[in-house]
């Protein structure tokens, strides 16, 4: 095995705002690696010959290749092997799980003491180096003569657009709300994704000749049957999302004060609430109870702070080991005072007399034996009821996908979860030529594995039209 020339056990620490100062704005968190950062970062990189990083990676990026051309100082190198996999490599540098899959492989984080090689930082650094130096359009390939429909820009869309377009089809992608992005806009905070780097990456997808039409609800607007034949689409890809709150149903769900996190951090993120002089309202809160422990439930809790929240407070029914969220958001958020309150959940929530939150009941949680999910299942402590004092209740327990594209495909086979069946990872639905993935498939999952989802349906199209093209 070849050594690496930095064999420091430690990654290089991530530059970041003071938790200080940042708990106060919505500027980006992490400040990026300065380029003497990046290459002696790569240098740990021990170049695996089974790169088990790479056996990781939901989009199968090279990674000791692109890693080796950092360490070399061939940055625009690094970054054309990650766009050869990756649509986009600066939206997943800064939000993939990489602890738990290619960081996770890492033979570097498996040494005594040591830590896996940054390689979400990496890739953060090559996409940023990239967009502020390279001067060279994408090229955009001759077209192949056959047109594809995608609903849905969101990351699973985008990136069977992307690969789509790349190998010369003429895709049009069809979004409901009124910019691209999904829940790269809609969802994750601007202190945690940029929302001009999303932009950018999206203009890249456009100067390779992929068509993006906003307010274009599918199953109103159009349907998918017209899709296929009025608008003369070969092949569609459902790529719609999970949007769909889930609440708890206990009491006092309908009291103003209530918000799903989706609508919340719709409110701030797309609708830019945050902003002196937007027109869209949010709460102005005193004390915030943020129900869930995923990344949702820490954007949500995160962004209620910069909101000039007094006190926030994640409340999980599980453990601290339980807790779902990347370990860096929960570090993050934790440094910024944010208060988890593990092992409680909430069984009803109070109104004052006009009707406002003005607490949460709640009890508190032991684990028992596993569930079906692996973790242990959490079971009420006999009178151990007590009132949380809040004036805010933020529901991130996760969402389903909206119903309206399957109530209006004739033949559209959907789970009892909402969520729409497909034949094996290719994505092909119960339809000919209709092929679904991301959120809509698995309910609400990573950014990364809608992007690997989209990477494989946009290959299981292209050889559906071939195949057709030799019949």
């Amino acid at each position: 095995m070849p050594m690496a020339a930095n064999m420091d056990p430690k990654k290089c620490p991530m530059p970041s705002q003071d938790p200080g100062v940042r708990r106060h704005n919505f500027n980006e968190v992490a400040e990026g690696y300065t380029y003497e950062m990046a290459v002696n970062e790569a240098k740990r990189c021990l170049n695996c010959p089974k790169k088990p990083c790479q056996s990781a990676c939901p989009v199968a990026i090279d990674i000791p290749a692109f890693v080796a051309r950092i360490a070399a100082e061939d940055i625009e190198g690094a970054y054309q092997v990650l766009a050869a996999s990756s649509s986009l490599p600066a939206v997943c540098g800064r939000v993939c799980p990489q602890e738990s899959q290619c960081e996770g492989k890492c033979v570097r984080g498996k040494m005594k003491d040591g830590e896996p090689v940054g390689i979400g930082r990496l890739e953060r650094f090559a996409a940023d180096w990239h967009r502020a130096n390279a001067s060279q359009a994408p090229v955009k390939p001759e077209p192949n003569g056959h047109k594809v429909a995608v609903i849905g820009a969101g990351p699973s869309g985008l990136t069977a657009a992307g690969d789509l377009a790349k190998m010369g089809y003429k895709v049009t992608v069809y979004e409901a709300l009124h910019e691209p992005g999904g829940v790269l806009v809609y969802g994750i905070p601007e202190f945690r994704l940029p929302k001009a780097i999303v932009r950018e990456e999206i203009d890249g997808l456009r100067a390779l000749g992929v068509e993006i039409c906003t307010n274009m609800v599918i199953g109103k607007v159009l349907t998918i049957d017209e899709l296929l034949t009025e608008m003369d689409a070969e092949a569609v890809y459902i790529a719609s999302g999970a949007g769909l709150p889930r609440f708890m149903n206990i009491p006092g769900e309908s009291l103003k004060g209530v918000y799903s996190a989706n609508e919340y951090l719709t409110r701030i993120n797309l609708m830019k609430a945050y902003q002196e002089g937007s027109k869209t309202p949010i709460r102005k809160s005193r004390k915030v109870a943020v129900v869930g422990g995923g990344n949702v439930a820490m954007d949500a809790a995160r962004s209620a702070l910069r909101l000039g929240a007094e006190e926030v407070t994640i409340v999980y029914r599980r453990g601290m080991q339980e807790l779902p969220a990347r370990r860096e958001e929960v570090e993050h958020a934790m440094e910024e005072g944010i208060i988890f309150r593990t092992l409680t959940n909430p069984v009803e929530v109070l109104g004052d007399a006009n009707g406002e939150v003005c607490g949460m009941r709640c009890v508190e949680m032991e684990l028992g034996e596993p569930d079906a999910s692996g973790r242990r299942r959490p079971i009420v402590k006999p009178d151990s009821e007590f009132v949380l004092d809040v004036d805010t209740m933020i529901m991130a327990i996760g969402t389903s996908p909206n119903p309206l594209i399957r109530s209006t495909t004739p033949g559209l086979e959907s789970n009892s979860h909402g969520c729409i069946v497909t034949d094996g990872p290719d994505g092909l639905t119960s339809r000919e030529g209709v092929y679904a993935g991301g959120d809509a498939v698995t309910g609400a999952a990573t950014v990364i594995l809608a992007m690997g989802a989209g990477k494989q349906a946009a290959k299981a199209i292209d050889e559906y039209i071939r195949g057709k093209e030799q019949q």
